[in-house]
């Protein structure tokens, strides 16, 4: 079968594999590019925990808190030199504000709501910003919590917004640091779905290193992966980052109840074009 580059260079983007890696997957899994990933993955060449979608696009994460209430949103630019632009940044951050009085539902609701401030359309904010910058911008993304809150963002790169019950503001922001350092998935391992635990089983069971083992060890030795694997994605069983012999599990403690988190990466599944791709390509294959 005939691979294309482009098929390379999409299933290179989701997982992260060199080109011929990459190239071989697709040729022994007829082009089937999920199938391609499971053979990466089982040979060792794609890990579990990776992101499946390369951070591609600029801009800014923000986020606001205010009575209880707490927004973090995403907008997108062209260039990091307009996300490091004073007055972008200053529009997003008013945006986070914006989107804490207004509530509104989904991004339609926020691009016809009237800024208090000024009195217009934030969709008209933008098309401002679009002529006064010179660069597209958009409102990619945005959500809202409510209860004890905490929030945290490094650099507009990485933003985390935390629901708590119990407001012990030092711990809660040291939780929200944790989270952007080790990107948990689920707060415990009740949230996580039955599926994701047996596909996981699934993948463990294919790897070359068990194919000769009997039965029952493999199964043992799966189970032990699994949980390892199902312990690193959730919040209460990683060990905290300012002191690893702790979990946050025992931090939070009869302290605070962790409810819900959010943590995004600026411009996750967003892909960037690769203009050096095929000297890229030729380069490994010499």
């Amino acid at each position: 079968m005939n691979i294309s580059a482009a098929l390379v260079k999409e299933l290179r983007d989701k997982t992260g594999a060199g080109f011929l890696d990459s190239k071989k997957a697709l040729e022994q899994n007829d082009g089937d590019i999920e199938k391609a990933i499971e053979f990466l993955r089982q040979k060792g060449i794609a890990s579990a925990d990776k992101k499946m979608n390369r951070i591609a696009a600029e801009g800014l994460v923000a986020t606001y808190i205010e009575n209880g209430v707490g927004a973090i949103v995403e907008v997108n630019c062209e260039t990091d030199f307009v996300a490091k632009n004073s007055d972008f940044q200053e529009f997003v951050n008013n945006l986070a504000k914006h989107i804490v009085s207004v509530k509104p539902a989904n991004l339609d609701e926020l691009n016809a709501s009237v800024c208090q401030k000024c009195g217009r359309k934030i969709e008209d904010l933008v098309k401002e910003k679009i002529a006064t910058i010179g660069e597209k911008i958009s409102i990619r993304r945005f959500e809202i919590l409510e209860g004890d809150m905490a929030s945290y963002v490094h650099n507009g790169k990485i933003g985390v917004l935390l629901q708590a019950k119990g407001n012990d503001e030092t711990m809660l922001k040291d939780v929200c640091l944790h989270i952007a350092s080790s990107a948990p998935e689920f707060v415990s391992r009740s949230e996580i779905p039955a599926s994701v635990i047996e596909e996981e089983k699934r993948i463990e069971m294919g790897k070359e290193d068990l194919a000769k083992k009997p039965e029952n060890i493999r199964e043992k030795i799966v189970e032990g992966r699994v949980n390892k694997l199902m312990a690193q994605r959730c919040l209460l069983e990683q060990p905290f980052v300012k002191n690893p012999d702790q979990t946050i599990e025992a931090l939070c403690a009869g302290k605070v109840e962790l409810k819900k988190f959010i943590r995004w990466t600026l411009g996750e599944g967003l892909e960037k074009r690769q203009d050096n791709f095929a000297e890229e390509v030729m380069s490994q294959i010499k």
